[in-house]
């Protein structure tokens, strides 16, 4: 039984998720600014889509049998995925996680029954890299898979059947520049693949936080870095399995100020509670939209609740600790 209001099971109830004209983004961007609101996903977060995915690709090809586990290595919202997809289908999940992510996300991934296991943080090329444990682990354990969705194409997959033609609905074939934050580079690519296949004129724009190495990669074919940034969950200095062949048009540099400036402005004025990444990518599709001119339309993605941030980026001393501006209500 399935109608626009009735899920049959309760996996139905990832994606679909409703997309919101942002009121404060538009008029500085003298442009139609879309936020698509992947907060309301069941684990609040978008990477439940690509979790779903995940698991139905090693379940297809006969990877993941009944009472399997799911092993992977994140920043926290595709391990919450992982664990309540895992729930749904009978299978356990051990995430590994690096220590300096936020309270919220470890306490979420344990009382959702996942075994947690958290490592220091630490380059790429580390064999102790959040990444490497994660595999490592997946091997050594019996019938277990390793979710791998920094290089597990299944990914992008999610955002090339799902978000981007749920975007293309919503905005009713008008849409004229998409941006995000790469983080695996799923959302980014998986939507741009999907939006590009519908017109391959909508300007597909990537929104880089400081600290990460992709904006100088597209923008002068150098993977190079600069600065840092507090922001979970996005940031790459490689170009991952689900970036190869991403339509990138153009890209953007974001610090967090300009970052926390709108996530600010979007929960005093707008009354969403979000995360730093989705007021960096809000930043970009401003940016985006001024670049374009007046009358666009360009959509974006909110990522994650800032429910997930309490302890850190709605917290006063973890603000001031990190030089970062203290929201007005929270200085009073």
């Amino acid at each position: 039984m399935t109608t626009d209001s009735v899920r049959a099971t309760t996996l139905d109830l990832i994606g679909n998720t409703p997309l919101v004209l942002l009121k404060g983004p538009s008029e500085a961007a003298g442009c139609e600014i879309f936020g698509k609101c992947e907060f309301a996903n069941p684990g609040a977060s978008v990477k439940d889509r690509a979790a779903l995915w995940i698991i139905r690709d090693a379940e297809a090809r006969g990877e993941l049998k009944p009472g399997g586990t799911i092993i992977e290595g994140t920043a926290g919202n595709t391990g919450i995925g992982i664990a309540l997809v895992a729930n749904a289908l009978g299978y356990k999940t051990v995430i590994v996680m690096p220590d300096n992510q936020s309270k919220e996300k470890m306490d979420t991934l344990r009382a959702l029954g996942a075994q947690l296991v958290t490592v220091p943080p630490t380059k790429f090329a580390d064999p102790n890299h959040f990444v490497h444990t994660s595999r490592r682990m997946a091997e050594e354990t019996e019938g277990a898979v390793w979710a791998n969705q920094f290089d597990n194409v299944a990914n992008r997959k999610a955002h090339i059947e799902s978000t981007a033609p749920e975007i293309w609905a919503q905005m009713a074939g008008r849409i004229d520049g998409f941006t995000c934050a790469a983080g695996t580079g799923g959302t980014i690519a998986g939507v741009g693949m999907g939006l590009k296949a519908f017109d391959d004129a909508v300007t597909i724009a990537l929104t880089d936080p400081h600290g990460a190495a992709l904006y100088s990669y597209y923008a002068e074919g150098e993977l190079k870095s600069e600065g840092n940034s507090v922001a979970e969950g996005i940031g790459q200095g490689r170009i991952t399995a689900n970036l190869d062949g991403a339509p990138i048009d153009d890209q953007f540099r974001i610090s967090d100020e300009e970052g926390l400036e709108w996530v600010t402005r979007l929960l005093a004025e707008e009354g969403l509670c979000l995360g730093l990444s989705s007021g960096i990518n809000v930043a970009g599709a401003v940016a985006l939209g001024r670049k374009l001119g007046g009358g666009k339309r360009i959509a974006t993605i909110l990522c994650d609740t800032g429910f997930r941030y309490l302890s850190t980026l709605y917290n006063r001393e973890w603000l001031e600790a990190k030089n970062l501006p203290v929201f007005p209500w929270l200085a009073r």
